[in-house]
């Protein structure tokens, strides 16, 4: 795969609701190196980006050291790299759809909340948005995510409309973050399109997720947050006298 086009054409083909795509998101270049050893794509994940900067999430991080991150994970692998680019850090759609492109992600997450205060943005306005992505790079892979869980009401029916609603607006793939495990099923049913499931401590196993017809399995900061613990465990070693070579 050489091509932009070519990398999005794969990234796109990967989900499929049954036998989802898996995506351990790295932060930065050398974890992102390790998942595309063993993965045919990588995605990001803004909360491991971010504090790997020195940022919070919630579009903390300036759009330029954002999308520079990006650029530095995509030159170093060459599997299609999928970005989480939050609310696209207050820029216009035609300009998020242009800085994807020229770091070199195929594809991306866009939110529809509010990343500093968490409130919804309302379904038209969203519909408009993610058509107007969509517009500017009608080859991007985008995974629309549906914060009614999340944020909002938790509404099973409002997260449904919601996800119809973004995939009529051009969108690959949704992601109703913190959607009950249990609704997991009824919610791929009900949306008869591609559905990107978080995968955190205590859910089921990514088998078990695509047979609930899941067709892309994330697991946003979790795995390093895994390693941060493992880190700080093994400083703390350091502290008290011990060798981390020993652990």
């Amino acid at each position: 795969m050489n091509t932009a086009a070519e990398k999005a054409a794969a990234l796109r083909a990967l989900h499929v609701p049954g036998d989802p795509l898996v995506l351990p998101n790295a932060w930065d270049a050398a974890s992102a190196r390790v998942v595309a050893e063993l993965f045919p794509a990588v995605a990001t994940a803004s909360a491991a980006v971010a504090p790997s900067l020195g940022y919070d999430d919630g579009e903390d991080m300036p759009a330029d050291e954002a999308f520079a991150a990006v650029a530095r994970v995509a030159r170093a692998v060459d599997v299609p790299v999928t970005a989480d680019v939050e609310r696209g850090y207050r820029l216009p759609p035609a300009e998020i759809a242009a800085r994807l492109a020229d770091a070199g992600a195929v594809g991306c997450n866009l939110e529809d909340s509010d990343p500093a205060t968490g409130a919804l943005v309302g379904q038209a306005e969203q519909v408009e948005f993610l058509g107007a992505v969509r517009a500017a790079d009608p080859a991007l892979v985008v995974n629309a995510r549906v914060d009614v869980f999340l944020h909002g009401s938790g509404s099973f029916d409002e997260g449904v409309e919601r996800a119809l609603a973004y995939l009529a607006a051009g969108a690959d793939c949704v992601y109703p973050i913190f959607l009950p495990e249990a609704d997991v099923e009824r919610f791929c049913r009900a949306v008869r399109g591609p559905v990107n499931v978080g995968l955190g401590p205590g859910a089921p196993a990514p088998a078990e997720l695509g047979r609930r017809g899941a067709a892309r399995i994330s697991f946003g900061p979790g795995v390093q947050r895994l390693l941060m613990g493992r880190l700080r465990a093994l400083v703390a070693g350091i502290r008290d006298g011990r060798s981390p070579f020993d652990a």
